[in-house]
């Protein structure tokens, strides 16, 4: 697999976007950019403003909460999706683990999608919803 395909076939592996064709997709990729982050690099800081969507393409990240490391993200994963979607400051802190490469999705493209195809924008509330469910259960 060539290095410029990576970024297309892990965004398509993505469930909110299953039924956003490979031309759109291709799209939103070729809108982002690919960028290499070093162990300890902070990427979202708690409490500020949001500029993109980030995927993770390679590496390994931590979601923190004032001291708290709420989850580790890898390959697959990605953040930014909710200070997208509403426009407020960052929830929490996502700093690198590991060396870590992401590809970043600018606000602009990724509004534009949710705009143009309602299946991502469902399918997104739908992420949010299980992630609302698993943080009510961990405080029960």
């Amino acid at each position: 697999m060539s290095t410029s395909a990576q970024p297309l076939d892990a965004i398509a592996a993505i469930p909110m976007f299953s039924g956003v064709g490979k031309r759109q997709l291709k799209r939103l990729v070729d809108s982002g950019r690919e960028v290499q982050h070093e162990p300890g690099r902070v990427l979202a800081q708690e409490g500020m403003g949001a500029l993109a969507f980030h995927l993770v393409l390679e590496g390994t990240l931590e979601v923190v909460r004032g001291d708290a490391v709420l989850r580790e993200l890898g390959p697959g994963d990605y953040f930014g999706e909710i200070s997208m979607i509403d426009g407020k400051p960052r929830s929490s802190t996502v700093r690198a683990g590991t060396s870590v490469r992401t590809l970043a999705i600018p606000h602009a493209a990724f509004d534009k999608l949710l705009d143009d195809e309602p299946a991502v924008a469902r399918a997104l509330l739908v992420e949010l919803c299980a992630r609302l469910r698993a943080a009510e259960q961990r405080q029960s």
